[in-house]
């Protein structure tokens, strides 16, 4: 089963344009480096072909994530700014006595910010998802604790 992934038009459009390289031009030089190495000779001990071959397969790996991610994108303007938590959200929580902030959404849409993100699904993420700043949740860790968390702010990611 695919999950919906809430994607600003920016992240949107700079996914598309490295799949479409991917597609393009990355499966051409892909098939390039793998015909010089083979050209090269014996296979079987022929470094060069399969080191192409790895980055061939990793590259494949995520041509199919994002056709995935691209395909079950919603996207849209950020989350109005009312301080409910929701996808696309940068919200603060107390927990445990600390205070954490994320990204409530995908690694996806982060793109290079030093932010942790934190899926809607996630333990955490679904306990606070709908949440109003000042709202408390509790939720179970992977490890079977039970804590609090108390929403603190929540506010759309700006990319």
């Amino acid at each position: 089963m695919s999950e919906t992934t809430w994607l600003t038009q920016d992240s949107y459009d700079r996914l598309k344009a490295e799949y479409d390289h991917l597609v393009g031009v990355g499966r051409t030089d892909i098939a390039d480096k793998i015909e010089a190495a083979r050209e090269e000779g014996d296979l079987k001990e022929n470094g060069g072909y399969h080191a192409a071959r790895e980055e061939q397969a990793k590259q494949e790996a995520r041509i199919r994530q994002l056709d995935e991610l691209l395909r079950n994108a919603q996207v849209g303007e950020p989350p109005a700014d009312d301080g409910v938590v929701e996808p696309g959200m940068v919200v603060t929580v107390s927990l445990a006595g600390e205070e954490i902030t994320f990204l409530l959404g995908s690694r996806e849409v982060a793109g290079d910010t030093e932010l942790d993100v934190y899926s809607s699904g996630s333990p955490l993420g679904a306990a606070i998802l709908d949440k109003k700043v000042g709202d408390t949740a509790e939720y179970t860790t992977p490890n079977g604790k039970s804590l609090k968390a108390k929403v603190l702010k929540a506010t759309p990611y700006e990319s």
